[in-house]
């Protein structure tokens, strides 16, 4: 498999950047299998329960993010198939969301409280989705801890490096710092499952917009958004990227967002 990986990755030098999107994701997909993915996703979701996470019980809450993935994970079933599974972080003072191997989503109460439309939240929900059909996280664990640690991790070995890895989730707020290409991959997924479900593509760029104004290119709270490139290039980018493939919707939501954000006490 090694040897399979390495001419893959002395052949990405020819490629366009599609091309070399589609030869890294074959690439982890040869490394890391889906199950273990899927198995990495669930040591490190009972690491996060272990450290007392605090998760959201509210039902109003969790069926509201439920409903909002559930029109976009037809898409991305498209693009790869996995058990998505959605989780609310209670945590009102986090503008965050990340996304670990195979398939589960974590969403924090800040950022509902931070959105002004639905439109911005299906933009990030969209962001995360992508770095799990992209195989961002098993790509990243690959290089950070190597094949042979990952796969630990994910039979559960070697509980002490997936506790380290949730001490740095819960420090940074990140599973890892993803690179520039990654989040822009991310992005342009973001937006495209986004107006494939009738929402204003936008959604995440004006997202990003409002927070720069409001916290700077190093908002402290922003540790998924303050990353490679800077927030200004990355929302140039994007949009860019609606405008040259015709990314349309409308959609901004409705009062669902603000009976949330009621239940979450904001006044």
């Amino acid at each position: 498999m090694r040897r399979i990986a390495m001419v893959a990755v002395l052949a990405l030098s020819g490629c366009t950047t599609v091309q070399r999107q589609q030869t890294e994701r074959a690439v982890a997909e040869v490394l890391i299998s889906d199950d273990q993915e899927f198995q990495l996703g669930l040591q490190v979701h009972e690491e996060l329960k272990k450290q007392n996470t605090k998760f959201s019980e509210d039902p109003t809450v969790g069926l509201y993010v439920d409903g909002l993935a559930r029109k976009l994970v037809g898409q991305a079933n498209q693009d790869r198939k996995v058990e998505w599974m959605w989780f609310v972080i209670d945590d009102p003072n986090t503008i965050n969301a990340f996304a670990t191997p195979g398939g589960r989503i974590y969403v924090y109460t800040g950022l509902l409280l931070a959105a002004d439309s639905e439109a911005e939240i299906i933009g990030v929900l969209g962001h995360e989705i992508g770095h799990v059909v992209a195989r961002h996280s098993a790509r990243q664990l690959v290089g950070a801890y190597g094949l042979q640690t990952v796969t630990e991790m994910a039979l559960g070995k070697d509980a002490g490096e997936v506790s380290k890895l949730v001490a740095g989730l819960a420090g940074k707020g990140a599973m890892l710092a993803y690179g520039r290409d990654m989040e822009l991959e991310a992005d342009q997924y973001g937006a495209r499952y986004a107006a494939g479900a009738g929402y204003d593509p936008r959604g995440l760029a004006t997202f990003f917009e409002k927070l720069k104004a409001k916290y700077g290119d190093t908002g402290p709270v922003l540790t998924w958004f303050s990353t490679h490139p800077s927030n200004t290039d990355r929302i140039n980018r994007l949009t860019t990227y609606i405008a040259a493939n015709n990314l349309s919707g409308t959609e901004t939501g409705g009062d669902g967002l603000k009976k949330v954000q009621a239940a979450l006490g904001k006044k």
